[in-house]
């Protein structure tokens, strides 16, 4: 072996090194959005926290996730996703020891919230340094192992923390919830350091952030997210008068950027973006799939505890099978889409469909307690389909997008993601709550809610077909031409 290649073995070696670093983070955080949620009833009994005080522990996380994710990526576009990402993970490890400390409901609340906002500058620092690291065939293996790890992190989390609760017990159980995250952390953080790699030095004009525009874009989405994720908390219709005043927001933020734009000054979200029919329907897709594919957990395991009579660790465990085959598809389809593009994507929102019908058939023919054997099949169906569909389209959607702009636009799509979430369990709880306040059976409910799912993923399915008809519009994206083989690594944009 000579030396040059001695030398990109080694390199080649350090990236997969650095990318396990990122998953291990993206694991981490995305964890923690669905762990707490068996852990309610121990948070309530331990420190005498009210309905108000535990819906703001699982809603504040997904707001502040949801609002910094922009801003943040642009920002390790900027400054360096490796700093950016260093930043985020040490906040993020000392809130989560802050929340397992906490003396009361408000203070858990508090600190929940500033956990979301460290997890939000985490999660577009991961998509920037795979885009950074990787290329072609390569890149798409990266994002297949980040859709695998971000389907089995969802559905692994229910399960492990009523694991953790029945250790610890019911009162201080929730503590630990978040004590695991500090060993992870200060280990991915000390592995980080030595590994991830650092910003190449900028040469021309200094780009500074548009705090106008982080300020707008702000407004816009927490007007939007509010009342989607207070839906069940805040009665009344008075919540939604913040929608139009989240459209006059988010409009006059699209106005704002043109007007950057064309003044030569640096965007917080470069518009040209959406000039690629690509990204944009991407984005969308994104945003309609998980506005289907996360509701399936809320109300399935709602189902499972106050339906049939499952405790909190036998709910979270029948969520395995999803969990597994999201990994297992999102592997695979990482590999696959080189091949296959976009036709992936459609096979795999057919196999969610089809799992989902499976699972309301099964709970048709099995009622009972036996149910969650009888829907782990449907429910390994749906979430192959699932990583199909999650990991491929994300590749797909950021294959145009250029390196120095990599942080804000996987801010973008994951900001599409967290919307889509809110908006699909406050529709979907509507639709389940609403036949069990008319005195339905749970099983009748949990099929009409799985049905709605079913609808929202058709329309995913119509906006992949849509985006494979016109794929023509846009420049062949690089990770189709890259049919296999080797790639290098891109080189460092001049302009970053």
């Amino acid at each position: 072996m000579t030396m040059s290649q001695a030398r990109s073995a080694t390199g080649d070696r350090r990236r997969w090194t650095a990318l396990g670093v990122c998953l291990t983070a993206g694991f981490m955080t995305l964890l923690d959005s669905s762990i707490v949620n068996v852990a309610l009833p121990s948070m309530e009994r331990g420190l005498g926290a009210d309905a108000a005080d535990v819906s703001w522990v699982v809603s504040g996380y997904a707001l502040t996730f949801g609002l910094v994710l922009v801003p943040a990526g642009r920002l390790g576009d900027l400054r360096g996703r490796r700093e950016a990402f260093l930043l985020g993970l040490a906040l993020f490890t000392a809130t989560s020891v802050a929340c397992g400390l906490a003396p009361s409901a408000g203070w858990l609340v508090l600190f929940r919230l500033l956990q979301g906002a460290a997890s939000g500058i985490v999660a577009p620092q991961t998509t920037g340094l795979i885009q950074q690291m990787f290329q072609g065939a390569e890149r798409a293996k990266a994002f297949g192992m980040l859709g695998g790890v971000a389907g089995l992190s969802t559905a692994f989390g229910p399960p492990a923390g009523g694991l953790l609760i029945q250790l610890a017990g019911a009162d201080d159980g929730w503590r630990w919830v978040f004590y695991v995250n500090l060993p992870i952390g200060l280990a991915a953080f000390v592995a980080a350091l030595r590994l991830l790699p650092r910003a190449p030095v900028r040469t021309g004009k200094r780009e500074t952030l548009d705090l106008p525009g982080v300020a707008l874009l702000g407004a816009g989405v927490l007007a939007l997210m509010l009342p989607l994720v207070q839906e069940q908390q805040w009665t009344g219709r008075e919540k939604w008068a913040l929608l139009p005043v989240a459209v006059v927001l988010l409009a006059v933020f699209w106005a704002w950027e043109r007007r950057q734009g064309r003044h030569g000054q640096a965007p917080l979200l470069d518009l040209g973006l959406f000039s690629q029919r690509s990204f944009t329907l991407g984005v969308l897709l994104n945003l309609v799939y998980f506005a289907g594919f996360t509701t399936v957990f809320f109300v399935y395991t709602l189902f499972l505890q106050n339906g049939v009579g499952y405790h909190a660790l036998a709910a979270g465990l029948s969520s395995l099978p999803f969990a597994i085959g999201s990994a297992v598809g999102a592997t695979a389809g990482g590999r696959l889409v080189v091949r296959h593009g976009r036709r992936l994507v459609i096979a795999g929102l057919g196999g969610v469909a089809l799992g989902l019908l499976g699972v309301i058939a099964a709970v048709q023919l099995v009622p009972g307690r036996g149910v969650g054997w009888a829907a782990a099949l449907p429910l390994l169906v749906a979430g192959f389909g699932s990583g199909v569909t999650v990991s491929p389209n994300t590749t797909l959607t950021l294959s145009g997008v250029p390196v120095r702009r990599a942080g804000a636009a996987g801010g973008v799509l994951v900001t599409a993601q967290r919307i889509g979430s809110a908006a699909g369990i406050a529709a979907v709880g509507a639709v389940y709550f609403a036949h069990l306040a008319n005195h339905g059976s749970p099983a009748r409910a949990l099929q009409l809610g799985l049905l709605t799912v079913v609808g929202i993923i058709v329309v995913a399915l119509g906006l992949a077909v849509a985006a494979l008809r016109g794929r023509g519009r846009d420049p062949e994206p690089e990770v189709t031409r890259a049919a296999g083989g080797h790639s290098r690594p891109e080189e460092p944009d001049p302009t970053h």
